[in-house]
């Protein structure tokens, strides 16, 4: 074989490899992909759930009287923000 016909052998054996190679990596790209998805999924669902957790303390608290001052104004703003998207729904059913 010639000099030039064996370069082109090692060039088309390392082109293979290197399809190979991005082939995997797409597969592995594709695969992270997919549990980053369930990651951040669960991470939606776990701090959905804190938040839920932290009004049933905020309404725990009030109904036994030991708010301090402080937990007071953040619990009348939230109950506020309640009430404008409560409002907003209301504007938006009657239009």
């Amino acid at each position: 074989m010639s000099e030039l016909e064996e370069q082109f052998k090692r060039v088309n054996t390392k082109l293979q490899q290197l399809l190979k190679q991005h082939l995997l990596l797409q597969k592995e790209n594709e695969k992270l992909k997919d549990i980053l998805k369930i990651v951040q999924l669960s991470r939606d669902q776990d701090t959905e759930q804190i938040n839920k957790l932290q009004q049933q303390v905020s309404i725990l608290k009030t109904s036994i009287g030991q708010m301090t001052e402080a937990d007071k104004k953040a619990f009348e703003k939230q109950i506020n923000q309640y009430i404008k998207e409560i409002d907003k729904c209301i504007g938006l059913l009657s239009e």
